[in-house]
């Protein structure tokens, strides 16, 4: 093997491949390198996650007696006497590497394989590692695959509205997502995590929204008593609703009454930021802090800082806490502001100059304290002009060690909607005309919270219809929610997982396709089954991508431009009529409301007239929408019937989640063909078309019933989202209900039938009290059904189940509850209680429902009941193994 020549070559490590891969066996990997750099560590410690052995330092002396079969050369490209030692060996240069750019080369000899690994730089070398330990996972070390890779956007961001401090709320502190991770956000463990998963994704940037971060993060000169110590969160019983302009969140009640979560002091504070942006940077993560404006949340009035634009201490204290930033944080990379949400009683010019005169200022301030330094301000072009913004901000354009670049709202609120996002064509244009301005665009996620989703068609497709010259990259996250530590989880790891891990494909998905738009479908199904080796990949892939087109195909329909005016999830929206006080989106709302832009849509409105007058405009119909919808839901069911997860947990919640977001499309389907055709029927008195409406929803109902009671088996409910409200699945259910009886409709749902897989028992052979069998409701299975507690007293049933062995199990009680309430029942797991089960409204009476927990059981004989009040039948239990 050649290697470069060097007196100080490191042996960084003699690695023995990991036996989760056959074709990795017994095989010996030697990596070296030249480089101090400390990505040569990361990408060590990578591999080691890959593969197992002991790892030791050496000499170049020593590294010439390798007795391995193969050897990794990590070097960077501007090594040029390691780079003529790599071609002599036979391996091609590498064509132009783009800053955060690798190549992989691979040569052969004396029975011996080298991997060459070339980094354009420190970044472009770790993402290399990241792509070498993927490919040894996936295809063994036999498989790794040549090739140079640049990234395609050059920034790869998230949107982080952060949670820090009751008195420095973010946008989105109002909702359960923030008030369960303002403890997290002073985590270092949570950040180690959370920004490692970034990288390995291949993000480089977190940007940190906040209203006004300031007092938790510096301590400005002259402004010493706004700064924080400690960590307080309120224990107020929050409103359902705050306004959306975010200008409620320090109200009295709000502020006092708290907790402290953490006691740290500013200077703590600040050692904490320091060292989580350290580690940010090590890994080619920047950090970035957006504000809205003028929000002064925490300074409690001290100063005379107020909210007035033309209050000149305000103006002070604004432009010395952007400088105090970058002065305090050697590696914050920049800072951004909107003139937007709490600058309406102002002018664009008052707006603009108040923008430039604090936060442009504070920026060349500190460039000026530190020259050499790049900086970035970032100006979101939201209520403001993009021409104007330039002409306002032309001395920091125009600054050596400012890169001024803007954000614009490139997907509003559903990113998941279509590929295609119309309404940036006036502000690309306008900059395209000022020759070198570059924006980064907001990719708003405010429709995927609960479920685990992955479309890389869908993804890749979006990617690739950015507007490529004028963009310098993009930033994907969220309004309504806080992708911190997951909190909703009915089965929690310990310490829980991050939001980005749970989530992991459809992070991957952004960030990886981002990077690599042409990153193939064949690397995914691998990926796939390198981490559920148990199941087939191509299978499951396919299955995922089919359910995940739910949400565009549904949203691209129903179409809402703004997170508050839509969630698909929950089929509702911030209230704003007494006829829909929950916010829930009836049938009158499927025919009113408008389709997306970036689609060929017919609306329904557009489609009766065109029906009417005997011509439909070209399109796709509402029918033709739900028969999309339907063959997504269709086919990913259809795969999942020959999947199995065989013992695994994380796959098994996968699939749970297909088949979640599967029955959810069945939902959306019946109803967009319920409302076409009650507007029909409107129209023309068709009675077959009333019928049909009918119909449709009482299936409709049933699918949303289905889709509850899978989603509710392992997500706790309800959610509070402030931008919507509480997000209740079964008072969803009852609007659902509400749209049958609306159209004047009898409800008569289907059933809900057993899950497959599962050992029946059936109620009428369990032990029980105060109850009785009867057989008068049909849609039974056995021979009859338990009426409990006819005489309303505490009532048991218990099965014994011979398990075949011990771990988790999933039971699922098959019941039936007619009337509007809902009883929870202890579930009892030999003689101790294990949770519990909701048994909530099923609807009609005949219409038998399930509900599920998950318990753990013994090997052998287990007794299985519920214990409680309250008067419903109980047709089964059926108990499912987990293999766990």
């Amino acid at each position: 093997m050649i290697i470069p020549k060097n007196s100080h070559l490191l042996l960084l490590g003699a690695l023995i491949l990991a036996n989760t891969n056959p074709a990795l066996q017994a095989q010996q990997l030697d990596v070296f390198s030249d480089s101090t750099i400390a990505q040569v560590d990361l990408v060590v410690a990578e591999l080691s996650r890959t593969v197992t052995g002991k790892v030791t330092l050496g000499t170049a002396g020593e590294i010439e007696d390798r007795s391995g079969p193969a050897s990794l050369v990590l070097l960077l490209s501007s090594d040029t006497e390691a780079l003529n030692k790599m071609q002599a060996a036979g391996a091609s240069l590498p064509g132009k590497l783009e800053p955060e750019g690798f190549a992989i080369r691979t040569t052969s000899g004396d029975d011996r394989t080298t991997i060459w690994l070339v980094g354009a730089d420190p970044a472009g070398l770790l993402y290399g590692g990241y792509e070498l330990a993927e490919q040894i996972r996936c295809y063994g070390l036999e498989g790794v695959r040549e090739g140079d890779q640049n990234p395609y956007m050059a920034m790869r961001g998230i949107k982080f509205n952060i949670p820090l401090d009751v008195r420095t709320p973010s946008y989105t502190d109002m909702c359960d997502a923030a008030q369960e991770n303002i403890a997290e956000m002073w985590n270092y463990d949570f950040w180690k995590t959370f920004i490692e998963s970034l990288a390995r994704h291949r993000y480089n940037y977190i940007s940190c929204w906040s209203l006004h971060p300031f007092p938790s993060l510096v301590k400005v000169p002259g402004y010493e008593d706004v700064a924080l110590d400690d960590v307080q969160r309120s224990t107020l019983r929050f409103k359902e609703h705050y306004t959306l302009e975010a200008t409620d969140y320090g109200d009295p009640e709000i502020l006092e009454n708290v907790e402290t979560l953490l006691e740290m002091t500013i200077a703590e504070k600040i050692a904490f930021w320091r060292k989580v942006m350290a580690y940010g940077k090590l890994h080619n993560i920047d950090f970035y802090f957006v504000t809205w404006n003028i929000f002064t949340y925490g300074t409690g009035g001290k100063y005379g800082i107020t909210d007035e634009a033309d209050n000149p201490v305000t103006r002070d204290y604004f432009r010395k806490s952007v400088k105090t930033m970058f002065t305090t944080y050697p590696d914050l990379k920049g800072i951004g502001l909107t003139t937007g949400e709490n600058m309406h009683p102002y002018s664009f010019d008052e707006k603009e100059d108040w923008a430039f005169e604090t936060y442009a200022r504070g920026v060349m301030d500190a460039a000026a304290e530190q020259p050499g330094r790049k900086i970035t301000l970032i100006h979101r072009q939201h209520m403001a002009g993009a021409l104007e913004i330039a002409e306002k901000f032309k001395p920091v354009i125009d600054h050596p060690d400012i890169d001024f670049i803007y954000s614009y709202k490139y997907a509003k609120a559903h990113v998941y909607s279509s590929t295609r996002q119309p309404g940036h064509e006036k502000f690309v244009k306008e900059i395209r005309g000022k020759g070198d301005l570059e924006t980064i665009w907001t990719l708003r996620n405010d429709d995927v919270f609960h479920f685990r989703w992955g479309s890389p068609d869908f993804v890749r497709e979006f990617i690739e219809n950015i507007p490529y010259d004028v963009s310098r990259g993009y930033y994907y996250g969220s309004d309504q929610y806080i992708w911190g530590r997951e909190f909703l989880s009915r089965e929690p790891e310990s310490p829980r997982q991050i939001e980005i891990d749970k989530h992991w494909y459809q992070w991957m998905l952004w960030g990886r396709l981002g990077y690599d738009p042409q990153l193939s479908n064949e690397r995914f199904v691998a990926v796939l089954q390198e981490r559920f080796p148990m199941i087939d990949a191509a299978a499951l892939f396919n299955a995922w991508q089919e359910a995940s087109m739910i949400y565009p195909v549904t949203t691209g329909f129903h179409w809402g431009s703004l997170d508050f005016i839509w969630y698909i999830e929950a089929c509702q929206a911030r209230p704003f009529s007494a006829q829909t006080p929950t916010g829930f989106h009836d049938i009158n709302r499927f025919i009113t409301t408008g389709t997306h832009p970036g689609t060929d849509n017919i609306s329904i409105p557009q489609y009766v007239r065109g029906t009417l007058a005997g011509k439909q405009p070209a399109g796709t119909t509402p029918y033709q929408a739900a028969a999309q919808l339907h063959a997504h839901a269709d086919k990913a069911l259809g795969i999942l019937e020959s999947l199995n997860y065989n013992g695994h947990k994380e796959l098994r919640q996968t699939l749970d989640d297909i088949r979640t977001i599967a029955w959810l499309g069945k939902y959306y389907a019946h109803k967009i063909e319920a409302a076409t055709d009650i507007a029909l029927f409107r129209e023309t008195l068709d009675p077959e078309k009333r019928k049909s409406c009918v119909d449709n929803l009482n299936t409709a109902a049933a699918w949303w019933r289905s889709y509850a009671s899978l989603a509710l088996s392992n997500n706790n409910n309800p959610l509070w989202t402030n931008r919507v409200g509480h997000v209740d699945w079964r008072k969803t259910y009852q609007g659902a209900i509400y749209d049958i009886r609306s159209v004047g409709g009898t409800i008569k749902l289907p059933g809900m039938q057993p899950s497959q897989g599962g050992t029946i028992l059936e109620a009428e052979d369990a032990v029980y009290n105060s109850s009785k069998v009867e057989s008068a409701i049909s849609g039974y299975t056995g021979s009859g059904y338990v009426e409990m507690n006819r005489s309303n007293n505490v009532h048991d049933i218990t099965w014994t189940f011979q398990a075949p062995s011990a771990g988790r199990y999933v039971i699922e009680i098959r019941y039936n509850n007619p009337w509007d309430r809902q009883l929870d029942c202890p579930v009892m797991v030999n003689g101790r209680e294990s949770g519990s089960i909701l048994l909530w409204e099923s609807g009609n009476g005949d219409n038998w429902v399930w509900d599920r927990a998950v318990v753990e059981l013994k090997k052998g004989g287990n007794r299985i009941g519920i214990h409680g009040g309250g008067r419903f039948y109980i047709d089964h239990l059926n108990v499912i193994p987990t293999g766990e």
